[in-house]
């Protein structure tokens, strides 16, 4: 079996692997919600439906010495940095082969040899994460980066404002990525911020912004590239909105019936895997039996991860106690 790097680093360059990938995520998480339904999973979830692009964007223009502090909506985010499917499921449903030793759950995906911090289920909780580990590669005279990546209705709270003021004050290496999916849990944007174009709030701290199609991963990638340059150069922060679309509700409890009518079938057409898979088709990477052999490929595997996630071992109770704190010598 890959190790995460390993299969972080088959990204390299190599689109039908990002493709592969994002099949990947997608049926993780259909199959995470059949099982979520089944009652064979305790707690929440929070699918990344539709999210595909901005996952696989991130894991290819990051290193692994970077590091990533994301939120509870981390299935997709924990699959692209390398984190098997096997790990991740198992994490979900409490048993300890899972990446937090099944004692974190679904919103807590870890794995500090590709950067993953532990994500946050505190709503913009990483952002002040990442614009620590960015000070820290600063003093170390360290060329990495931090990256925050969260929801639109994080930049409302006062974390936001801080890590961003501190960050722009200082010159950091730390990129601040916006999830803007449009609706902040049940809320949609137009509901609870004055704006909708939220790159806009970084001239505040006179900080560089771009906003790109979240659905393309080439979009991504690209803008990603340029605000990791900048980073690296020593030129300071960035702070990026991406513009996507969750298919799935807020929760697994949320079937979305707040939302106007014909506006999941308009975000649909531009769903991230089809754009993807319209794209390598044009460059003559994909055609239509390698699409079938994938997905057939794609199930198997997640198949099998769930499979041996239900048979492994659930976590003793002591292990809650572990990981809590280091002791350091002198």
């Amino acid at each position: 079996m890959m190790t995460s790097l390993e299969r972080r680093n088959a990204l390299k360059g190599n689109e039908l692997a990002w493709y592969e990938r994002m099949l990947e995520i997608r049926e993780f998480e259909r199959r995470t919600n059949e099982l979520f339904a089944a009652g064979l999973i305790r707690g929440t979830t929070h699918l990344c439906v539709g999210q595909e692009a901005l996952d696989i964007g991130l894991a290819t223009t990051l290193n692994p010495d970077d590091v990533l502090a994301a939120t509870y909506r981390s299935h997709g985010v924990a699959l692209a940095f390398g984190l098997s499917s096997h790990s991740v499921m198992a994490e979900i449903m409490g048993k300890a082969t899972g990446c937090a030793g099944g004692v974190g759950g679904s919103m807590h995906m870890c794995d500090s040899t590709v950067g993953l911090l532990p994500t946050s289920a505190i709503i913009g909780g990483g952002m002040p994460i990442a614009v620590g580990a960015a000070l820290a590669f600063q003093v170390q005279k360290k060329k990495n980066v931090g990256v925050a990546l969260f929801g639109d209705a994080a930049t409302n709270i006062g974390a936001f404002h801080e890590s961003l003021n501190l960050a722009a004050i200082w010159k950091l290496p730390v990129i601040f990525v916006i999830d803007n999916n449009v609706y902040g849990e049940y809320t949609r944007i137009d509901l609870s911020t004055p704006i909708e174009d939220l790159h806009l709030r970084a001239a505040s701290y006179a900080m560089p912004s771009i906003k790109v199609d979240g659905m393309d991963v080439y979009a991504v990638q690209a803008s990603m590239q340029e605000a990791v340059d900048r980073a690296r150069r020593g030129d300071g922060p960035t702070l990026v909105e991406a513009k996507t679309y969750r298919f799935s509700g807020h929760s697994r409890a949320d079937q979305a019936l707040y939302r106007p009518a014909g506006e999941l079938e308009h975000w649909q057409k531009r769903d991230p895997i089809l754009l993807t898979e319209q794209a390598l088709i044009k460059k003559g990477i994909l055609d239509q039996a390698k699409i079938e052999a994938m997905k057939t490929k794609i199930v198997n595997l997640v198949d099998s991860a769930i499979t041996q996630a239900q048979a492994d071992p659930e976590p003793s109770a002591k292990d809650m106690f572990s990981n809590v704190f280091k002791e350091m010598r002198k």
